[in-house]
């Protein structure tokens, strides 16, 4: 089984109610439905669609692309409105490594530039929509936990073949 981020799916689970459907993705899941779990961290955490949008920031207000170990040391997610939604954000991430735990799942795409589910970029924390190097929230969790995290922008459909050989086919 794996882990997809529902937007990816076409769910519309976005901040602003919309989604990021990837097509090809869309066809392997309505094709192989029981093979693959959707999820989304931030309504896992109980956050509602749609919400505003939010991004990873230092404590100090700076931009921040820190490792994921010193996380709540150092790190916070806040809306554009300046609300702390990491407890959410949090939440989120613990349930859906729960999620993961309770299937046996050892691979995952997720959405990239998320505050959740980025695997190699995010937002600065600025919300001027630069990216930096970094990932999300649960991103860093299930990848601490041995799950291997793709994105949409680095998955392709022979990976996912190749991922799934001797599973589908």
């Amino acid at each position: 089984m794996i882990l997809i981020s529902a937007c990816l799916a076409g769910k519309n689970v976005k901040y602003n109610g919309g989604n990021n459907t990837v097509p090809w993705l869309c066809r392997w899941i309505a094709r192989y439905p029981e093979y693959f779990l959707l999820a989304c961290p931030e309504v896992l955490g109980g956050l509602p669609v749609p919400r505003l949008p939010a991004e990873i920031q230092r404590k100090d207000g700076k931009a921040d692309n820190s490792s994921a170990e010193s996380f709540l040391q150092h790190r916070r997610v806040v809306s554009n409105a300046g609300e702390d939604v990491t407890a959410q954000f949090m939440q989120g991430a613990e349930q859906t490594l729960e999620l993961v735990k309770k299937h046996h799942i050892t691979v995952a795409v997720l959405k990239e530039s998320s505050p959740s589910c980025g695997s190699s970029a995010i937002y600065d924390g600025t919300f001027s929509g630069t990216k930096v190097p970094g990932q999300g929230i649960t991103a860093a969790l299930l990848a601490a936990n041995g799950v291997t995290v793709y994105s949409e922008k680095t998955l392709t459909e022979e990976m996912l073949r190749e991922l799934t050989e001797g599973e589908l086919f």
